[in-house]
């Protein structure tokens, strides 16, 4: 299962980059014949040649508040397993006889010849000799992309594949690492990094503006500890009609950077954006995850660069970036552009490796699928046509150092007079603030909700999220798709009153502000996260003020962000798991593409007013609520809030009333309870999904019950106990009567029906390579589900739903018992409090405290989730699962089979039909692609 497309594109990747060494066929996973030929003396005899004591190195990163004591202890501990496990230098008293001289490391002097399994007369009186560290055998050679360096030119590779929906192209350079010990080192970082930041903004901003015949150019520079050198890409990804087109603009760009190089104003700006965010990283050195930390230490010594933390490098940024000038950037940087930007020129720096991965059949309108071809020959006259395209310097751009102007503010401030006005027409408190979570209420005169909390998690630092209640769920018949494109159009154009979208993305690198436009079902989101060092936060507020104000509708960004729906559509039936996935969706909720990506169909009814007014109708006041979460002081946030959230104009609906289409799951009988889907693939493989009814995170049912009254009849024997103290003193609380109780029962039973799919289908059935359990639960929607996700192969496949199915419903037979509960319980408490100590968790707890349409949501949902994990009982889990809906007339399944027989018998009516909508919702869980750890 771990053979997806994605994954067999990058084996491709590596096999032509490392073409020379062993690295272009040793994958992580390891060929299935391999693995089958295995027996445990190999493996014995493989972990003995490479896994002792010396040949490890010992990593140890955290709060160590005694370093000589820690040093004692390591010394202690290893001296020991040293003592027992180095003296074998012989192999008289080895399990494995004879074999072992084989394995053994080459040792000084001539001892190494007197290994081999007869004893010598000398044995016994020779000491035990420590064994070294393994020498790397065989060594990895490359062949550098190095001007003069003589080679052979490779023609560029083309991965051709049924399951590649777009066109791709790679152009690798391969150079040894350089180490990065001394200040001169780093310099050169610095540079390469500025030059190649303005090559990003250049292609992807620019051309944005423009309907560019690419979906993404990239330009990637970085050091590979694993595969011994530093590796430059240029990644170039296109419809595939528009190849041609997307190469010449990428390697056109390259060459004019190359030549010309950054222009003053890009290098004072980027170095600016670097040394900031330098600074900012050396702040947060407290709150830095210990396992970050790790991992870059790790990196760093199999590298040879110099460790340095968070604070030692932001110190030796600042001295080195005053010696740098713009003459040295731009000679630097074009160092690196060399092997694209002097493509076919006699001394030029080859190229590692040239691979192009295609599709076999492309959609052409009006005609349909069909052949794909593509020749190295073309690939190279593309690249050579490009950097023959006339050049010219890049113009310097005005970068607004504000949106709004002081003038402009006080004029809003004078027409709005924003106010903070009390939270509800009930009582007169314009601020509510919880002492123990420290979460802090507002509301403005204009109707916006305001959450905030002031946190040290991360140091000067602040995110920011405003939600708008209505998402796709507000889309109709003749609407559907019109949120998600509308969103998606407003993203892409990027422009904001009289800025252009390169002046607002500068105007975001300059204030390190990260910023994102996204939808779901029920709500629309616009997340920021800033830096608040030069007024950073007032930056964000506005960005956020002109986006709500002044926000550009413009044509050819909706043409993108159509075009790019279109190409989502028709990747799915590329895909085994979306494709499996989108005929369980469909299937559970009776067609009903709110839940789906939209289909050509609906595409071709949308324009650019349609979705315009499909989003800007949900951005009303009294549906707008803003949560903010940082390291900054109350004056500070509340005034942002008041001057550029409380200068938003009081918009009011034009129907006041929203409305949602009745949303419902398929009735039983139907015979889409159970579907296949067939995919044609050189490889086999299956999936599954297994889905059903559940209740929504606040204990309403798609009948449009409310369960907490079913709950009350139920227990209306039992004595519920109010808040108590058990005897640990721990508070316990009664969970039956909190707002949160199927929150809280329903995750506490994905853990254990995940630990026990897990430990049965997988470990004990052996039916599966992964398989696990999630939950999708609405706020706002009266509805949710739970989706098994089970990756298997085609022999397997049905075997392993139907255990799937038989640990889904064996609570009853099999019951909870309180081990499984409590290690459950420690699961999500760990988790819960790892993740206090981040900004966006905070800003996760924050959402709808204020949000009329999630009215059973209050500040007591945050501070007492602990206290209602721990409360938890398994009669509660029990009382939680009678509505989760696993019985036959409830359960929808579907399974996915590719191979190279799958799908013959299907004609072209039948794939149609199967195709019609049919994509998962991202975001909702629904994905089972498994990537490798490499």
């Amino acid at each position: 299962m771990m053979n997806t497309i994605e994954y067999r594109v990058d084996c491709q990747l590596l096999q032509h980059l490392h073409s020379e060494n062993k690295l272009s066929n040793r994958f992580p996973i390891g060929l299935e014949e391999q693995i089958q030929k295995w027996d445990p003396d190999k493996i014995r005899r493989f972990h003995e040649r490479w896994y002792y004591p010396a040949n490890a190195t010992l990593y140890l990163v955290g709060e160590i508040d005694d370093i000589p004591r820690a040093m004692r202890e390591i010394e202690a501990v290893f001296e020991h397993t040293l003592s027992e496990n180095e003296g074998n230098s012989v192999p008289g008293g080895s399990p494995f006889g004879a074999m072992a001289s084989l394995f053994a490391p080459k040792l000084p002097g001539g001892f190494a010849a007197n290994l081999s399994g007869e004893k010598s007369p000398v044995t016994n009186k020779i000491k035990p000799v420590k064994r070294e560290r393994q020498a790397v055998r065989p060594p990895v050679e490359h062949k550098w992309s190095l001007p003069g360096f003589a080679q052979d030119a490779k023609p560029p590779a083309i991965f051709q594949h049924e399951l590649i929906q777009s066109f791709s192209i790679n152009m690798f350079c391969k150079i040894p690492v350089s180490k990065v010990q001394t200040y001169k080192d780093l310099r050169s970082v610095l540079m390469k990094r500025i030059f190649l930041s303005a090559l990003h903004f250049r292609i992807n901003t620019r051309y944005k503006s423009s309907n560019p015949p690419f979906t993404s150019v990239e330009l990637d520079h970085s050091d590979s500890g694993r595969e011994g050198c530093t590796v430059t890409t240029l990644t170039v990804t296109a419809e595939p009609q528009n190849w041609r087109s997307a190469i010449k603009v990428a390697v056109h760009e390259v060459r004019r950077l190359k030549e010309f190089g950054v222009t003053m104003g890009e290098m004072t700006r980027y170095m600016d954006a670097l040394i900031k965010d330098s600074e900012q990283l050396a702040m947060m050195i407290d709150s830095v995850p210990s396992v970050d930390n790790l991992d870059f230490i790790m990196e760093s010594d199999a590298l040879g660069h110099t460790v340095m933390d968070q604070l030692q490098g932001h110190e030796s940024l600042l001295a080195v970036a005053e010696t740098v000038t713009l003459e040295e950037v731009n000679t630097v940087g074009a160092e690196v552009l060399e092997f694209i930007s002097d493509f076919g020129k006699p001394n030029a720096p080859l190229p590692a490796a040239i691979v192009a991965c295609v599709p076999k059949k492309v959609h052409v309108d009006g005609v349909g699928e069909t052949d794909f071809e593509i020749y190295p020959d073309e690939i190279t006259e593309a690249i050579k046509s490009g950097l023959g395209e006339p050049i010219y310097p890049e113009p310097e751009l005005e970068v607004p150092k504000e949106l709004i102007t002081q003038s402009e503010l006080d004029e809003l401030k004078s027409q709005h007079k924003p106010s903070f006005v009390p939270l509800t027409k009930e009582d007169n408190v314009v601020k509510v603030f919880d002492t123990e979570t420290g979460i802090a209420q507002r509301r403005l005169s204009n109707g916006i909700s305001i959450n905030y909390k002031i946190t040290q998690n991360e140091a000067r630092v602040g995110v920011m999220r405003l939600i708008v209640g209505g998402g796709r769920a507000t889309e109709d018949s003749e609407s559907k798709g019109s949120v998600i494109v509308g969103v998606r159009t407003l993203s892409e154009g990027g422009c904001v009153g009289n800025f252009s979208r390169e002046q607002v993305e500068l105007f975001c690198v300059n204030n390190l502000i990260n910023c994102s436009l996204e939808s779901n079902e029920e709500f629309i989101f616009m997340e920021f996260r800033f830096a608040l060092r030069d007024n950073g936060m007032r930056a964000a507020f506005q960005l956020l003020h002109m986006v709500l104000e002044h926000n550009v509708w413009l044509e050819d960004a909706f043409d993108r962000a159509t075009q790019l729906y279109l190409s989502y559509y028709r990747s799915i039936p590329k895909s085994l798991e979306r494709s499996t996935a989108h005929k369980l969706m469909l299937a559970m909720l009776n067609h009903d593409e709110r839940f789906v990506e939209p289909s050509p169909h609906s595409l071709q009814k949308l324009t650019l007013q349609s979705v315009k007014d499909a989003v800007m109708n949900q951005f009303v006041g009294g549906n707008m609520e803003v949560s903010i979460v940082g390291d900054f002081t109350e004056e500070e946030v509340e005034s942002c809030v008041l001057d550029y959230l409380g200068t938003v104009r009081a918009a009011s609906s034009p129907n006041t009333e929203e409305h949602i289409e009745k949303i419902s799951f398929r009735p039983f009988p139907s015979d889409l309870h159970f579907q296949q889907v067939y995919i044609k693939d050189t490889d086999e493989r299956a999936c599954a999904y297994i889905a059903g009814p559940a209740p929504n995170r606040w204990g309403f049912a798609s009948e449009g019950n409310d369960l907490f009254n079913v709950i009350q009849r139920s227990g209306a024997d039992e004595i519920s106990e109010p808040v108590n103290l058990d005897l640990t003193g721990k508070k316990h609380i009664d969970v039956r009567s909190h707002p949160l109780f199927f929150g809280i029962t329903l995750s506490l039973l994905a853990e254990i029906i995940n630990s026990r799919l897990f430990t049965t289908v997988r470990d004990s059935m052996g039916l599966t390579y992964d398989v696990s359990f999630e939950l999708n639960l609405f706020d706002k929607l009266d509805l949710g589900w739970y989706v098994i996700a089970v990756t298997s192969t085609p022999s397997k496949v049905h075997k392993a739903v139907d255990a799937c199915k038989g640990v889904l419903r064996g609570l009853h037979s099999s019951r909870i018992v309180e081990r499984e509960l409590d290690r459950a319980k420690r699961t999500l408490l760990m988790k819960h409090e790892a993740e206090t100590k981040t900004n966006a968790y905070w800003l996760g707890l924050l959402a709808h405290l204020q949000s009329s349409s999630v009215p059973r949501k209050d500040v007591s949902c945050i501070k007492e989730l602990t206290t209602l994990y721990e409360s938890a009982t398994i009669e509660d889990l029990y009382l939680a699962y009678e509505h989760l809906k696993v019985d036959d007339s409830s359960l929808f399944a579907c399974i996915g089979i590719a191979g190279a027989e799958s799908g013959e018998d299907m004609n072209d009516d039948e794939v149609d039909m199967d195709l019609h909508g049919m994509a998962p919702m991202g975001g909702r869980g629904l994905s089972t692609m498994t990537r490798p750890t490499t």
